[in-house]
Formats: structure tokens, C-alpha cells, sequence
């Protein structure tokens, strides 16, 4: 179907979409494209291949097992490919519960806490971990503990961190309702991941209380419910704008901690993210909406400076 037929069924499906965003990105678009757990600068490099051959403008990529896993050379070279190519790269901070000696995290009921940071000692662990990092170049964090996230954010507010570090708000700690979601940005937050399984009305409900940008998985890992919705994409971009759209990628091999022994698998899994950021793209061209993706270097990204 195309031109007025589209449009048609558009309005006539059983769940009427909620009525467009009107707020944008700095520099006036509607959306932004992440890949998600680019693990080092090998995976990196491969992405930036990947996104050139596949004609794709990648805009962040983000690392899962966190910054503490990487030594201060690949910092480094992380931060040195971001600048070169105008992207953000977000780090998400290295210390947390699920790598701690307590097991409550990695028990059955315990997989929401493992974000969070237990005892001064690792809240001690976790800003060295973005320290260090922002000594390299890196200007973009993931965070998953309210409470790192507002000393970071005083810290920042002190001076004591440069102003152009961006805060992104992990999937581990998704908002599912639009208070949670105003409270984090009210605790510094620069971005926020909600659920990869959120209704259109329930992201019209975030976007209702806020102009912070929101991340959005729509393909989730298993871990995260395996959600596979590319083919949605212009309608949510649409509805939450401005978005970044993520990528995971479902039925794929876990990776956090990542290294050597995974590196094969890590940059092919990068690679097919990529792959299904342009078949979506494709389904946002076809939409006839007009929505406007961010150029490389756009205002209000985390860009490195090495």
C-alpha cells in the first residue's frame, strides 16, 4: 500500500496512535540512531565500517560492561574515533552490584539490582571509573544508581566535571510511568532508556511530562524481553520524539563482561545491529512521515574530546 491507503489504515488501526511529539533534538530533528554494546575500539571500528557500507549515520554507540574493563589506551582510541566521527560514545560506569562479591544480584528475584551500587566503597569506585574515563576523552556515562547519578550531577554542577559530559539513564533502570521518568531528569539526567516493551500511549505519556530525549530499544535482547519492532519505528520516533532508536539484538550470545574471548562475536553482533538499523530506516522512509535523523556531530551529543 502507499500514498493515501497508508495513510488510511494508519488511522483506522486498532490502536489509534497518540498525536505527534512536537518536541526535537537541538538541532531540530526527530531521532537519532544508537548501537548498544560496542564493547571495545575493536567493535568499534567494526561499526563505523559496518554503518559506512550500509550507508547509516550512526550517532551514539554505547558499552555494556562497563568503562572499569577497559584499560586507559582503549579509552583512549574509543575517544579518538568518536571525535573523528562526530559520535557520542557512552560508557556505561564499570562498578556495580552484578559484578560485586554479593550474590543477591545474580539470584532469581535479584537481576533488578544489578545496577545498583552497593557501599561507599563502590560509589568511591564508580566515580574514579568516570574520572578516569573523562581523563581519556570520554564525555558520555551510562548510569544505574539514583544515587551515583545525583553526585555526578552535583559534581558536574560544582565544576568539577566538564559541562559537556551527558548522562544516560540505563535500560537497567527504565522508568515505566511518567513520574519516575520526570524524577530522573530532575536528578540530572540527560537521557532515558525506557522499557523496549512500552506502548505508543505510554510513551505519549513520558513525552507528556518532559522534552528529555528518551532511548528506545526496538529490537531488545533476550534478557530484555527479545522485543523485535523495527517495522514501528516512524510511529514511536513519531510519538516520543526526540529518540534515540537502539538496536540489540535478539537471540544472540550475552556479552557483559566482554574481552578477547568474545571479540569475534561482540563485532559480528555489532555488524547485524547495524544491518537491522538500516532495514528500519527503510521502514521509516516508507512511512511518508517526514522525520529528520541528526547528522554526525549534533548539538547536545557527548561527543569525545580527546
Amino acid at each position: 500500500m502507499i500514498g493515501s491507503e497508508v495513510l488510511a489504515v494508519r488511522r483506522v488501526g486498532s490502536e489509534p496512535i497518540p498525536a505527534p511529539s512536537i518536541a526535537r533534538f537541538p538541532d531540530g530533528a526527530h531521532f537519532r540512531i544508537e548501537i548498544p554494546s560496542v564493547e571495545g575500539p575493536v567493535v568499534l571500528k567494526a561499526v563505523m565500517d559496518a554503518a559506512r557500507a550500509n550507508g547509516v549515520v550512526v550517532n551514539r554507540v554505547s558499552q555494556g560492561s562497563g568503562a572499569m574493563m577497559l584499560s586507559t589506551a582503549e579509552l583512549s582510541e574509543m575517544a579518538r574515533i568518536g571525535a573523528d566521527s562526530g559520535l557520542e560514545v557512552s560508557l556505561f560506569v564499570g562498578p556495580r552490584e552484578e559484578w560485586d562479591i554479593g550474590s543477591f544480584s545474580r539470584s532469581p528475584d535479584g537481576p533488578t539490582l544489578a545496577g545498583r551500587l552497593r557501599g561507599v566503597r563502590q560509589l568511591r569506585y564508580a566515580i574514579d571509573d568516570v574520572m578516569r574515563s573523562i581523563d581519556k576523552g570520554i564525555r558520555g556515562f551510562l548510569i544505574a544508581d539514583t544515587g551515583l547519578l545525583e553526585l555526578l550531577s552535583a559534581m558536574q554542577s560544582d565544576g568539577k566535571i566538564p559541562s559537556s559530559v551527558v548522562w544516560k539513564i540505563s535500560a537497567v533502570l527504565a522508568p515505566t510511568n511518567p513520574v519516575t521518568f520526570a524524577q530522573l531528569e530532575r536528578l540530572g539526567g540527560t537521557t532515558v532508556n525506557v522499557p523496549a516493551d512500552i506502548t505508543l500511549g505510554q510513551l505519549s505519556e513520558m513525552r507528556s511530562v518532559s522534552t528529555m530525549p528518551i532511548d528506545l530499544y526496538v529490537e531488545s535482547p533476550d534478557s530484555m524481553g527479545g522485543v523485535v519492532r523495527g517495522q514501528e519505528t516512524a510511529d514511536l520516533v513519531a510519538v516520543a520524539a526526540p529518540m534515540y532508536v537502539k538496536f540489540g539484538l535478539r537471540n544472540s550470545r550475552p556479552l557483559y563482561p566482554s574481552g578477547l574471548h568474545l571479540v569475534d562475536e561482540a563485532v559480528a553482533i555489532a555488524k547485524e545491529k547495524v544491518h537491522r538499523a538500516k532495514v528500519a530506516l527503510e521502514w521509516v522512509h516508507a512511512s511518508q512521515l517526514e522525520l529528520v535523523q541528526s547528522e554526525p556531530g549534533a548539538k547536545g551529543l557527548g561527543i569525545p574530546e580527546p
